[in-house]
């Protein structure tokens, strides 16, 4: 682990060093990416049909299948090529994509092996999908260095050999396809404990759980010891207790193999479970009734397992589990991924976060430190994480809980931003960051987490100046709600929370996803986020057709476009544009007042840095 995220840093660093001495390469590497990507790949159908005598600011952003970062600037966040018929191999042109985090070139007729260099030209890739074309070799064991990997799909080709066991080591890897392929030998357990067998169908050379119950020919033990009883019996009855203590131990192994195979597999649950560590006591600011160790933790979780992951939060910052106490106390314990603080910093900065409590805020709890692991301990949130709930099937959520919704947020936002002489900057908010109680209060998490999950460990032999964020290049913002700055001075600011939470309020409105738009809303065409979506139809006059059309058409129609207003202004592309979150929470306060009770919030006061030139 320590080594994967000591690549992960040095590769931070490079990159932070790129952007600031000078943004004008990287835009001239996409553009020469997809030039030398359309020159190396066969093309039959002409759906490469990219002009690149057009050298206005962000032309690139309209070629089909190319996303952007920011529709004004030519670099590219996805290649989405998939179905067009495409030949030739994996090109090398990718290197000059270095931004990229999705790649789909499936369903073409690609030829070839999987280049062992694609995670070193493209190493934040999210999402690799390869699927559906000719590729043969091998797979390759440097896609292990894709460590943002969550989605890999490299089904239907004619791929062969063993499953690299370095595959495990990508933490957080949520689907895996290599079914349909000719791979052989044995699955890697950790592999097989996490997905399912479908991701292994329909090769043939495959075996070991979950396609098979062994590998190689069954064990003649039994038989040998038949034999040997009949001529040893004292010796057969020793082997037979052996045997037997063997079974059982297998089948305990098997369990805690199950048990630890939470979040992705991985071996760091395995040295929690020692018996040293399972007593480690867990550190609550509230002195409890009984106290609560490590071990207390793990029975609840079953060793942290996968099943009991939940929302709540950036999971690039940690993997939050919900753990259920004896008592019937629920509780929401956060692993966090790279803390690099020493044990004594650590302890110093949770004494300092433990005083930030607010109705708005998740309560913290308290933390627990076992050897290099660092765990947070919140309050369990039972309705779980606004964005779940927006993006549920079944939900319908009216327009009066979501404005209450962004209300409560607005102020305990507003709060850490305007409640203390230097602002409490939280640099990851989003509709995951953002949870809601037994009463429907929503209640920011991940709050004052930048001291601890560092991108530049202290190993990493670069020297940080005093004072400066873990956060400054923006790597643990999720996307979507990045703001455009980043770009090219990824200095975290107030105005970068105020762009993440004006996503929110769009998506509270609107109901989509803040990367993605519904086809029947923008058309198959559109390829924006929805910030652009939102910038279009404003452009255009047209910005009520952006409302959900499960809250449109009610009497509050005028409220929900003053709501959008506000949240419109939010997103502005230039920061100074953009409002303090003091006058947003004002501005909807004032809608909300009918539905909402401000009593509560007068010991909370908002005193800092209010009176700014800023308006909506």
């Amino acid at each position: 682990m320590n080594g994967r995220w000591a690549t992960y840093c040095a590769a931070t660093f490079l990159l932070l060093s790129m952007t600031q001495t000078s943004v004008s390469p990287t835009v001239e590497d996409d553009v020469r990416c997809l030039r030398e990507l359309k020159q190396s790949l066969g093309d039959p159908d002409g759906h490469l049909a990219w002009n690149f005598s057009n050298t206005t600011i962000g032309f690139v952003c309209n070629f089909a299948g190319v996303g952007c970062w920011n529709p004004q600037e030519n670099r590219i966040l996805s290649l989405s090529l998939p179905s067009m018929s495409l030949t030739g191999s994996i090109p090398s042109a990718l290197q000059f994509c270095s931004g990229v985090n999705t790649l789909d070139l499936s369903d073409n007729s690609l030829t070839g092996p999987i280049p062992p260099d694609l995670c070193e030209w493209i190493p934040y890739l999210v999402k690799l999908d390869l699927s559906g074309n000719r590729l043969t070799g091998s797979i390759p064991p440097e896609l292990s260095n894709c460590s943002f990997l969550n989605s890999l799909d490299l089904s239907s080709n004619s791929l062969s050999g063993p499953i690299p066991a370095s595959l495990s080591g990508l933490e957080r890897l949520r689907t895996l396809d290599l079914s349909n392929n000719h791979l052989s030998g044995a699955i890697p357990a950790s592999l097989a404990d996490s997905f399912p067998s479908s991701s292994f169908d329909s090769n043939e050379g495959l075996c070991g759980h979950p396609v098979s119950s062994h590998c190689g020919s069954r064990s003649h033990t039994g038989l040998i010891i038949i034999i040997a009883a009949g001529v040893f019996g004292a010796v057969a009855s020793l082997g037979l207790a052996y045997f037997g203590w063997r079974c059982y131990f297998s089948s305990e192994q098997k369990k805690s193999g199950d048990a630890i195979s939470g979040e992705e597999g991985r071996l760091w649950a395995v040295r929690l479970r020692a018996s040293h560590n399972r007593l480690v006591p867990v550190s609550l600011f509230q002195k409890p009734i009984v106290k609560v160790k490590l071990a207390d933790l793990l029975t609840a979780t079953r060793d942290f397992h996968r099943d009991y992951i939940i929302i709540a939060g950036n999971e690039r910052v940690g993997t939050a589990f919900k753990a259920v106490l004896p008592d019937g106390s629920a509780l929401a314990v956060k692993r966090l991924h790279g803390c690099s603080l020493g044990e004594k910093q650590f302890r110093s900065e949770m004494g300092r976060i433990s005083q930030l409590r607010h109705p708005n805020l998740v309560p913290l709890l308290g933390f627990c430190v076992v050897e290099d692991e660092r765990f947070l301990v919140y309050k369990y949130m039972p309705d779980g994480a606004l964005c779940s709930i927006l993006r549920s099937p079944t939900g319908n959520l009216k327009w009066p809980a979501r404005l209450r919704i962004g209300v409560g947020a607005s102020h305990g936002l507003a709060w850490l931003h305007h409640g203390f002489p230097t602002p409490f900057l939280h640099q990851t908010i989003s509709s995951s960051a953002i949870l809601l109680d037994e009463d429907w209060e929503a209640r920011i998490t991940d709050f004052g987490l930048p001291k601890l999950v560092s991108s530049l460990p202290a190993d990493a032999g670069v020297a940080r100046s005093a004072g400066a964020s873990p956060f400054l290049n923006g790597d643990f913002g999720e996307f979507g709600y990045i703001p455009p700055e980043f770009a090219s001075n990824p200095i975290p600011t107030t105005k970068g929370d105020v762009y993440a939470f004006g996503v929110v309020l769009l998506e509270l409105v609107t109901g989509q996803k803040p990367t993605e738009i519904s086809a029947d809303l923008a058309g198959e065409g559109f390829k924006g986020s929805l910030v652009d979506w939102i910038n279009q139809l404003a452009a255009a006059g047209q910005l009520p057709e952006s409302i959900d059309r499960s809250i449109s058409g009610e009497e509050s129609d005028g409220e929900i476009l003053q709501f959008l207003r506000i949240a419109v202004t939010c997103v502005a592309n230039r920061p100074k544009d953009r409002p303090s979150m003091y006058r947003v929470y004002q501005s909807l306060k004032s809608l909300g007042d009918k539905y909402n009770s401000s009593e509560q919030f007068e010991e909370f006061p908002l005193i800092y840095g209010k009176d700014d030139s800023d308006s909506l």
